[in-house]
């Protein structure tokens, strides 16, 4: 039995498809009959645009963060790892500290 894939819309589509709808007088479920996307993902999209801080930071696709959150999340790591290595340091420091008693 063949499964079955789900298809994928870019960017660029999900923002003109929210525009057609904004900007017309179709209503939501005219514009995704049109367009032939699921009944309610035209509203996901839109609320997925609507909560994104910048239309960049919209859907950034598969699994991916915003950017904004992938350099927080990448600075977050770089900070846990330098304070591992602090204290390691800190631990070695003890350490040579004792033996010269």
């Amino acid at each position: 039995m063949p499964e079955q894939l789900r298809k994928k819309y870019s960017k660029q589509f999900k923002i003109d498809a929210i525009q057609m709808y904004e900007n017309g007088e179709k209503s939501m479920a005219q514009v995704e009959r049109e367009l032939g996307i699921t009944k309610g993902l035209l509203a996901k999209w839109r609320e997925e645009l609507l909560q994104a801080k910048d239309q960049a930071d919209a859907f950034p696709g598969n699994g991916n963060l915003p950017d904004s959150e992938g350099r927080l999340r990448q600075l977050e790591r770089e900070n846990a790892q330098l304070r591992q290595e602090k204290e390691i340091l800190k631990k070695v420091l003890g350490i040579y500290s004792k033996d010269e008693r």
